[in-house]
């Protein structure tokens, strides 16, 4: 019998383990990080070119490795955190995967330096796709410097399922965040294309949260701290007023690594019940310190998720004390039980006793006596010498009245048994608009039912398209320049996305701060503000995902951004000048975002509703 179960290659093993383990370029950095942070490393600088398909290379000054380490952490199951399985649930370190450097190793070309303090000269090993090619001594300092370069060069299918650079550098920057976030007692750096992103020195967590999310978030922060057996609750929480639609400024830490839990932030959603605007969430950054023994860290590839042994008194404790700080910091509303001192009796008066309310009648007053005029009234006196309404009548002379009533012409309209004349005047009716959110107008066939939102949106999107592939931009210059005041996270973004915004007819300027010197003419002043933030909210959330580019991404939420809103009432011009538009775009149908644009009603079904 032929054998049809054989053992799979080293290399295709590691392969397959990559595809747990790196699963994009933020996935290597998640793990680089890691291990520097449990290295015992207190100054990160991590160095990205072309969102990391090109470079990814982490500098630490950690503890080092020497020659036998240097080599023995690129096999599979090599790992210095455990050494049998009950310490999986006894862990006080972040990266523990045995496989991460070797599956790295799989599918990019490293190179590893590194240098140990007992060590004069460290040790440098070149790895491609699994395979040694070089192991040496070199001079470096005093650390790490791991650099992976071209990503999946041996796995080209894998490649092409990256998305664009915009979308992988925002993935990269939150891993970076959460990293950082983690541990404000360190110092991280992020170069981008030769270019500072971030610089955070050594700080506390409130230091930490406005050096990432800028210096206005500082005002915004409402601190939560809460001591138990069970749990400490520590970090801050967002004001309410300060919430946004999207959800990116949410962090939970537990034991100092980041997770993901639906569960606990329902917790914080209920503590900020009927404090919030409508399709808002709230912002947090939470750390949660527990028992190691009472979590499971394993039940997730990525370990961002957690199962607690008590997860009703983690969530009760945490909506407890959000709730609390909240109440605390006189942000939440709370029954005021005050005196109000305006109500309170004078100080004189406390002690008087109260008296009787007299009241003063005129014995000979007589509402019938005439008064004289000097004692009446402006209006008494003008109405003496006014006729009365009565006069109307009575003093016209009819010798004064003289009507022709054959000279009179009455407004007659013929009357018609049929609603239409014919046809060509029923093909020629208006259009209506229903509800405020849609177009009505008859066809031959029966009634065209069009979405205004939609409808304007496919309008706007193919025509930022079609500016985006040309060369020529109207625009117009701002007299004043519109300043942004931005994170480096949404800097970066909007610097992926400059030139579609250029094409556009936007000008603007990347140095000290982000400045606006021109805008399109089809936008209004007081519409940039919104438009740009509605542009990073895009960018940062999972719009650019269904995008084949940055410039896709950036039509969709412009097109989104100045589209008519549902309510916004349009004249007669303007809803046949919508339908026009609408069906001249080459894919009417559908809006940006795939949902349809028009209905038709045809006669037979109106037929059947009677």
């Amino acid at each position: 019998m032929a054998v049809t179960i054989t053992r799979l290659p080293e290399h295709v093993a590691n392969q397959i383990a990559a595809g747990e383990v790196v699963q994009r370029p933020a996935s290597v950095v998640k793990e680089l990080l890691e291990n520097a942070v449990d290295a015992g490393a207190t100054d990160l600088q991590l160095v990205i070119k072309d969102s990391g398909k090109t470079l990814i290379q982490l500098i630490d000054n950690g503890s080092g490795m020497s020659a036998e380490d240097a080599q023995a952490c690129f096999e599979r199951h090599a790992t210095s955190k455990i050494h049998q399985a009950e310490d999986l649930f006894k862990l006080h370190t972040k990266g523990f995967r045995g496989e991460a450097l070797a599956s790295i190793a799989a599918v990019a070309q490293v190179s590893l330096k590194t240098r140990t303090a007992d060590d004069e000269v460290g040790t440098e090993v070149k790895i491609a796709g699994s395979e040694i090619t070089e192991v040496s001594e070199c001079v470096t300092p005093v650390g790490t410097v791991l650099s992976v370069k071209n990503l999946f060069f041996n796995i080209p299918a894998r490649r092409n399922f990256l998305k664009s650079n915009p979308v992988e550098l925002r993935h990269i920057i939150d891993e970076f965040h959460r990293v950082a976030l983690a541990h404000p007692e360190l110092a991280f750096s992020l170069h981008s294309n030769d270019s500072l992103l971030f610089s955070l020195p050594k700080s506390n967590l409130k230091q930490r949260i406005t050096g990432i999310f800028g210096a206005k978030t500082k005002e915004r922060l409402v601190p939560v701290s809460e001591e138990t057996d069970v749990v400490s609750v520590s970090g801050f929480v967002i004001k309410p007023e300060y919430a946004k639609k999207s959800r990116g400024d949410q962090f939970f830490f537990v034991n100092d690594r980041f997770i993901k839990s639906s569960y606990l932030h329902h917790a914080v959603t209920a503590a900020f019940e009927g404090l919030l605007r409508d399709k808002t969430v709230p912002g947090y950054f939470l750390f949660l310190k527990v028992p190691t023994d009472s979590i499971d860290i394993n039940i997730h590839p990525t370990k961002t998720e957690i199962k607690f042994d008590d997860d009703h008194t983690i969530y009760a404790m945490l909506q407890a004390s959000v709730k609390h700080s909240l109440g605390q910091f006189n942000v939440a509303p709370v029954l005021d039980f005050n005196r109000d001192e305006t109500l309170d009796t004078p100080y004189d008066m406390n002690q008087a006793s109260p008296k009787m309310p007299k009241v003063a009648v005129d014995p000979t007053f007589n509402p019938f006596k005439e008064k004289p005029a000097a004692s009446r009234s402006n209006y008494q006196r003008l109405q003496q010498h006014q006729p009365s309404w009565e006069a109307l009548y009575t003093q016209v002379d009819p010798g004064d009245i003289k009507t022709d009533l054959e000279e009179i012409t009455l407004e007659s309209r013929e009357v018609s048994g049929s609603f239409f004349e014919s046809e060509q005047e029923q093909s020629q009716l208006p259009s209506m608009q229903l509800f405020g959110k849609y177009l009505a107008s008859p066809t031959k066939g029966g009634l065209l039912l069009v979405h205004q939102r939609r409808a304007h949106q496919r309008v706007l999107y193919e025509d930022f398209l079609r500016r985006m592939g040309s060369e020529a931009a109207n625009s117009q210059a701002l007299l004043f320049p519109l300043t942004l005041e931005l994170d480096a996270k949404q800097r970066a973004l909007l610097q992926e996305v400059s030139e579609g915004m250029t094409h556009l007819g936007f000008e603007m300027s990347f140095e000290e701060q982000v400045s606006l010197t021109a805008i399109p003419t089809s936008v209004q002043a007081e519409q940039v503000g919104a438009v740009v933030e509605n542009l990073l909210a895009d960018l940062s959330a999972d719009v650019p995902e269904l995008s084949f580019s940055a410039n896709d991404a950036l039509a969709k939420s412009m097109a989104k951004s100045l589209s008519v809103h549902s309510g916004s009432k349009m004249n007669q011009d303007e809803q046949q000048h919508m339908i026009n538009q609408l069906f001249a775009c080459k894919d009417a149908a559908v809006s940006p975002f795939g949902k349809p644009t028009f209905k038709i009603i045809t006669n037979t079904e109106i037929d059947n509703k009677f």
